[in-house]
């Protein structure tokens, strides 16, 4: 009878004639009995149904008593480690984000208070800047690049040259695209920031131009194959087997993506006012990265030694004192650009697939978190050595690179023979090199700083995945090694290399 109460659950009361409440033979329960049949009363007229509050008060009353059992079944506390996830935890991050708004705002006063504001004009706009114009005008020479493969591509689409000519001159452009901006920033001593944001838009556009010729080479490998009705099935949209067009690459050009298609899905309308919104947000995001930038992390970069040169407990000290500084800078970094930029981006140009990143935050193992592009949760549909269809179940960081990562690297690798591991080795030597570039080039040092930390995730995340699965000691991993450790270790790191050789260039 106890097993049987167990699996009944709380419903099972009012089964239990024990257990309800007995009331003496009345009018009323005449009338009750009544209305159970009919719903009418005596004299005939209709009893009108008990609203739901009624019923629920009539439950109570009906079917709890003193000598009812308060305990059904066995139940875990929900802070316990078999229970914790399956619970929500709104009220605790409500209480996570009023203590630490509190305590930043006693920080933010308390420094304020101590040193003033260190805000100064040049981190915004200097005289310096002004010598930057071979940037500016390598930065609108760029667009000529996305022109002449446009032009090869008409080129082979009329026969006019072979196939091994354009995939020869796709190369010599995209080589190009990298190339050229990393001269002009080594010849010309501009700012670090300058240099920065020219590599990256030259980063993006390098992946764009990939993309552009690796999709229409394959676009014209299927309409020339006699098998592809049999071979694809409904996997091949008509619509994304279009010739290129100038309107086609301007706005793949433009658009927040990095993989090309002749078509894309887009919203009926531009909602001004959100667009708006979402501008005076991203002004606001941009604002406080600044003030954390110069309030904070300038002045403790400036009181360090290089962290491989000093005292050992000196540099974990300035490490952790840094690491909260530089989490809040990119936390904000990635709000305001990955969630406000590119939504707006996408707003202006109806760019209907706004999935820029998923919740990556959420990941329970370092397999989950700790790669920006990663392929172990992918299911593949394979006919012969073509994959039709692609299922992700992963939770990358940053979409756009993670899609380009899978279409134009990982696959092909895999369509190749190369085993899954090399695949995925050669996916993060395409990331830490870029990283590398982006950092370097403008920094002009080579030290291979950014290229050895996107590296030695691939060690750690196969040497943790298994030790780690499907709790959150996993993430905790991550965040420790990714904020704690590796972004401030690199701020310091290139910092005093910069210094350095801003010092030796000035004797």
């Amino acid at each position: 009878m106890a097993a049987a109460s167990d699996r009944a659950g709380p419903g099972a009361d009012a089964g239990e004639p024990s257990l309800r409440l007995r009331r003496a033979p009345s009018a009323d329960a005449g009338d009750l009995a009544g209305d159970s049949s009919g719903c009418r009363r005596e004299n005939g007229d209709p009893h009108p149904p008990p609203n739901p509050q009624e019923r629920q008060q009539q439950h109570e009353m009906l079917h709890y008593r003193a000598s009812a059992p308060a305990h059904r079944r066995v139940k875990e506390s929900p802070l316990s480690s078999d229970a914790i996830f399956r619970q929500s935890h709104a009220g605790l991050l409500n209480l996570c984000i009023v203590v630490l708004i509190a305590v930043n705002s006693r920080l933010i006063i308390e420094n304020l208070m101590k040193y003033g504001l260190l805000i100064r004009a040049g981190f915004w706009f200097s005289a310096r800047s002004l010598g930057d114009w071979p940037l500016l005008m390598c930065c609108l020479t760029l667009p000529i690049f996305p022109i002449v493969a446009l032009m090869a591509e008409k080129l082979i689409r009329r026969k006019l040259i072979g196939e091994h000519v354009v995939i020869l001159l796709h190369i010599i452009i995209t080589t190009s695209v990298i190339v050229y901006p990393a001269v002009v920033i080594l010849k010309c001593d501009s700012a670090v920031l300058s240099g920065f944001v020219l590599m990256f838009l030259a980063s993006i556009m390098w992946m764009k131009l990939v993309s552009y010729a690796h999709s229409n080479y394959d676009i014209r490998v299927l309409s020339k194959s006699t098998e592809k009705d049999a071979a694809y099935g409904n996997y091949v949209d008509p619509e994304n087997m279009k010739d290129p067009t100038i309107k086609s690459l301007l706005y793949f050009m433009l658009a927040p993506t990095l993989c090309y298609q002749p078509t894309y899905p887009r919203t009926t309308c531009i909602r001004k006012g959100w667009v708006i919104r979402q501008l005076v947000k991203c002004l606001i995001f941009t604002g406080l990265m600044g003030f954390i930038i110069e309030q904070y992390i300038n002045p403790i970069v400036k009181n360090s030694k290089h962290p491989l040169k000093g005292n050992f407990l000196n540099a974990i000290e300035r490490v952790l004192k840094l690491s909260v500084p530089t989490l809040y800078v990119w936390l904000c970094m990635f709000y305001c650009f990955f969630h406000l930029w590119l939504n707006i981006l996408a707003e202006l140009l109806r760019f209907g697939d706004r999935e820029f990143y998923k919740d990556w935050w959420n990941a329970k193992t370092v397999e989950e978190t700790a790669l920006h592009y990663l392929t172990d949760n992918i299911v593949m549909v394979l006919t012969d050595k073509h994959i039709l269809q692609v299922t992700d179940n992963g939770l990358p960081f940053c979409q756009p690179v993670h899609k380009w990562i899978i279409r134009h690297i990982y696959f092909p690798c895999i369509r190749k023979g190369f085993p899954r591991g090399v695949a995925i080795l050669i996916s993060f030597l395409v990331s830490a090199v870029f990283h590398e570039i982006c950092v370097a080039v403008p920094c002009h040092i080579f030290k291979f700083w950014a290229f050895f930390g996107i590296m030695f995730q691939v060690f750690l995340t196969r040497y943790l995945q298994d030790k780690f699965q499907n709790i959150m000691v996993g993430n905790m991993i991550f965040w420790f090694f990714f904020s704690i450790v590796g972004q401030p270790m690199c701020v310091l790191l290139y910092y005093h290399d910069v210094m350095n050789r801003q010092a030796q260039a000035s004797r």
